[in-house]
């Protein structure tokens, strides 16, 4: 994800039922927690007890270099990079990026960031690669920049965001290249969704470009992912506002969710007028929401979910209760946002309907409350339940769904520090979040259990176990999984408990079926290799145990990048991972006269700007990854 998510737009002043206001209390709880509740295996030692799930080698961190970095026995290479056909025999990106919006519409999207592989009949050597592509950088994305502004910048710009589905095969030396397939397909910011659910049809999204309210141009900043048990992707919209702007003054909803004058610098309302709430004041409500995409179906409108509510989804990780609902975990990231998850209300039956219809149209969405005792509580946002009726201002459902955020406030949800991707272990249940960082934790939002440390520049990961291991259950025990820090260079009072290699920000976060938790990193360009990170040059990917807590650097990534995303063959023997925005400058926009100033990365052979891309790793024995 990018960082334009710095601004709390939290300001809700109700007591937050976790926080822990009195100092001395708070250093007692927390010097116990950390004692007792939260880490239950040994500190940091010198020769820590290697995990029996994976055995290759740590990748030790060097100086910052521009390439990715495995370790000793792998071999990687590029699958798909920004501007690539997605066909495999379409038009490649032009040297200067001159390429028209109509053929961006053929190419892969910026900024790859949530994916998974759908095999062909089980293969491990063929199938539907299905990638999100969640902003862009229009100083790269267009020979000078955005000077001038036009509508076809507008137009290309869109098209570089959304989804791409692609046929992708093995090559005879271990590689892996897009192939052509009648499946291969972009969805983008103008392709037209529909909308299911309590929201469907309701004055809140009607607009006077769809009176009906069930008609929705496009996705937007489509950032993690799920994959359902029936088979279809599950794109997610996460920092929606900033492409929309207002000059007059927000309303209460707008405010909550960050709309402002000047949004995030993409200017489509200047060429787009449906980005101009002044004009268009219903529009920002059709965005913010998970959208499912059936990858086998070219012909399958996208839906948009309202029952899942609207926020900055980071992701949407499934999951089936022991009655067979479907249970959906979602980050909402920004800072000192809330975890949420939704329960359907019917099961799913493989049987009677294979492909899931109308489960994600009806159910209950939860936010979660992390006591300080090791307990939680899942919340029902519901219309009538918890305080949550129209004396109190939320009217229906609609509108608790579309303003999920002032919901949770409401009903004393715990504020966490950057809540993003979830992954549930595929043999115990136990459910983990990754809680990326937060500076603003101890100022503007008080330190609470579930998040310890004040000015929490390295982030941590919680974990928590659903009442009878049922993932619809009301109730959980949570403890922290990890303390994220250097252990030379943490700025925080509380050091990182890491077992094996340090990290900081994690990010994206996968279990494979073996057991193993894949972690990604996400510290943002502006803080790579400076002050508590000056032992982190670049951002990695470490393979964890959940048992030893030992994190393992498997993968090191190339300068100014981002590591996130990430899936596996079947077989194991090829792990598909994403590098977005190789070259990312502090600023998060690069200079159209200069876009080689820090990378480029993978091949500046094809062009001078650093691309966004997926990456194939194997093992040269051809064995599985990772073991």
């Amino acid at each position: 994800m990018n960082e334009f998510t710095d601004i709390v737009v939290n300001p809700s002043t109700r007591a937050q039922l976790t926080a822990l206001k009195n100092p001395a209390r708070r250093r007692l709880l927390i010097g116990s927690a950390i004692a007792g509740l939260f880490y239950t295996t040994p500190a940091i030692s010198a020769t820590p007890r290697s995990s029996t799930l994976f055995s290759f080698s740590s990748v030790p961190i060097g100086l910052a270099s521009d390439t990715v970095v495995a370790p000793p026995g792998y071999r990687w290479s590029v699958v798909a990079a920004w501007g690539d056909s997605i066909t495999g025999v379409g038009k490649n990106i032009s040297a200067d990026a001159s390429d028209t919006a109509a053929e961006q519409e053929l190419q892969f999207g910026m900024h790859h960031d949530g994916c998974a592989f759908f095999p062909e009949k089980g293969s491990s050597s063929k199938g539907l690669w299905v990638v999100n592509h969640e902003y862009t950088d229009d100083g790269l994305l267009h020979p000078g920049g955005m000077t001038p502004w036009t509508a076809e910048k507008v137009h290309k710009s869109q098209a570089a965001h959304g989804v791409t589905v692609a046929a992708i095969a093995r090559q005879s030396d271990g590689s892996w290249k897009p192939v052509p397939s009648p499946l291969a397909r972009r969805i983008t910011s103008r392709t037209v969704c529909g909308i299911s659910g309590p929201v469907a049809g309701h004055s809140l999204v009607k607009t006077t470009l769809d009176p009906s309210g069930r008609s929705i141009n496009g996705i937007l900043n489509n950032c993690a992912h799920g994959v359902t048990p029936w088979g279809t992707f599950l794109t997610c919209e996460e920092n929606f506002n900033g492409y929309f702007v207002k000059s007059g003054s927000p309303t209460r909803e707008e405010r909550r969710i960050g709309l402002n004058a000047k949004g995030f610098g993409y200017r489509w309302h200047e060429h787009d007028a449906r980005f101009n709430v002044d004009q268009h004041p219903n529009e920002m409500n059709r965005f913010g929401w998970v959208v499912e995409i059936d990858p086998r179906n070219p012909n399958a409108q996208p839906i948009k979910h309202s029952a899942l509510g609207r926020f900055k989804h980071e992701g949407a990780w499934v999951t089936l209760a022991k009655d067979q609902r479907v249970v959906v975990y979602m980050g909402d990231d920004q800072r000192s946002e809330y975890v949420y998850k939704f329960v359907s209300r019917k099961a799913f039956d493989p049987k009677t309907n294979p492909t899931g219809a109308g489960l994600l149209d009806s159910g209950t969405l939860y936010v979660a409350r992390f006591d300080a005792d090791g307990s939680g509580r899942w919340i029902a946002l519901e219309h009538g339940r918890n305080g949550l009726n129209q004396g109190n201002g939320f009217p229906d459902q609609a509108y608790i769904l579309v303003n999920a955020r002032l919901a949770a406030d409401f009903v004393g949800a715990t504020p966490m520090d950057r809540p993003e991707w979830v992954a549930v272990h595929p043999k115990t249940g136990e459910v983990y979040v990754t809680l990326t960082n937060n500076s603003d934790r101890g100022d503007k939002v008080p330190v609470n259990a579930a998040n310890p440390r004040a000015r929490n520049l390295m982030g941590h990961i919680v974990r928590w176990t659903e009442s009878k291991r049922d993932a619809a259950s009301g109730d959980f025990k949570w403890e922290i999984f990890a303390l994220a820090g250097d252990r030379e260079h943490s700025e925080n009072h509380l050091r990182g408990q890491i077992k094996g290699d340090s990290f900081g920000s994690p990010d994206g976060l996968w279990f494979d079926k073996r057991g193993i938790l894949w972690t990604q990193t996400d510290v943002s360009t502006s803080t790579l290799g400076k002050g508590a990170y000056a032992n982190l040059p670049n951002n990695c990917m470490y393979a964890a145990d959940p048992v030893s807590r030992e994190f393992r650097r498997f993968l090191i990534g190339p300068k100014g990048c981002e590591v996130t995303g990430v899936d596996i063959t079947a077989d194991y023997t090829t792990m598909f991972v994403n590098i977005q925005h190789p070259g990312e400058t502090p600023s998060e926009r690069s200079d159209p006269q200069n876009p080689t100033a820090i990378s480029t990365w993978p091949d500046a052979e094809v062009t001078r700007r650093p691309r966004s891309a997926t990456i194939a790793i194997w093992r040269d024995d051809g064995k599985p990854v990772g073991t």
